[in-house]
């Protein structure tokens, strides 16, 4: 079942189901830096006030701010 990125917590694994990030630029710059479907990330730390979130994903931290991650839909791997 798909969730929102925004709804993982630390420690949390998941696999990007789709990247339908609003504006065709910003969705773009996501699948760039590894942010494709079937990619598996994994949520490293959130700042403290909640924003932005680091995540690993194919080798390499990114972090990113929750409006960039907005339309990242992903399922938890267990």
């Amino acid at each position: 079942m798909a969730i929102e990125f925004s709804e993982l917590k630390v420690g949390d694994q998941a696999r990007v189901v789709s990247c339908d990030a609003e504006g065709g630029q910003q969705a773009l710059r996501l699948m760039s830096m590894g942010v494709v479907p079937g990619t598996t990330l994994k949520v490293v730390r959130v700042a403290p006030l909640g924003d932005p979130i680091e995540i690993r994903v194919r080798g390499f931290h990114l972090s990113l701010r929750r409006e960039e991650a907005k339309g990242i839909q992903v399922e938890h791997v267990g």
